[in-house]
């Protein structure tokens, strides 16, 4: 396993130039000369054909956050269909599939193709990628198109580093820094509004014999 797991990391170095290159040319084109067979994750079904699926890390040990699969889903029938949902058998996580563009479904173009990783492409990400996958292992995963149905495929599971770097995924937002525990607002019993009063020529709330206008009372109702 451990032969198998080095072969496929070295092939699919070279997966990242070939899905680049996709990256930047036309679903238009036919889907069938553009094509790349390497000693990596693939799987045919009627007429979608998966190639280059890779699930990416976050690429530094320990680092939390989510993971993505990347990946090229290709048409040869004459009519689009539409990529459903990405899954990891066994219930680990939950992956969130997003077009490149707008809402909705991912649309895999009669005689075209899609890519998915990558800026600029559509996007499938392992939300809890940290806890789910572990870098050098083998995971399954299941892509589900509108009329070829599943299509399962086990994946090599890569830190995004070196030439994967541009395919993996966003680190997680940090957290929103802490409040500091100081009240927003004035401290019970400041004299800073009775200052204020004065400073803007506000009358006394009473006579000279009358209570200060830091009274207790003013401060009570804070």
């Amino acid at each position: 396993m451990s032969r198998s797991l080095r072969r496929g990391a070295l092939a699919a170095t070279a997966v990242v130039f070939s899905i680049a290159s996709l990256a930047a040319c036309g679903a238009g084109q036919d889907a069938q000369t553009l094509q790349i067979k390497p000693d990596n994750a693939a799987a045919a079904k009627g007429d979608i054909e998966v190639q280059n699926a890779l699930v990416i890390t976050q690429g530094q040990k320990g680092e939390k956050g989510p993971a993505v699969v990347s990946a090229t889903v290709f048409n040869n029938g004459t009519k689009a269909q539409t990529l459903d949902g990405i899954t990891l058998p066994g219930g680990k996580g939950k992956v969130a599939l997003k077009p490149a563009e707008g809402s909705g479904k991912v649309t895999v173009p009669a005689l075209g193709y899609v890519v998915i990783g990558g800026k600029g492409n559509a996007s499938a990400v392992i939300e809890d990628g940290a806890a789910t996958v572990r870098d050098g292992e083998v995971q399954k995963v299941l892509f589900q198109l509108s009329s070829t149905g599943g299509i399962e495929l086990e994946a090599f599971v890569v830190p995004a580093t070196g030439a994967f770097a541009p395919f993996g995924p966003t680190a997680a937002p940090a957290p929103a820094a802490s409040p500091s525990g100081t009240p927003s607002g004035t401290p019970s019993g400041s004299p800073s509004a009775g200052a204020t009063g004065a400073a803007a020529g506000a009358t006394p709330s009473g006579s000279a014999t009358g209570k200060p206008s830091g009274s207790p009372s003013h401060s009570a109702g804070h």
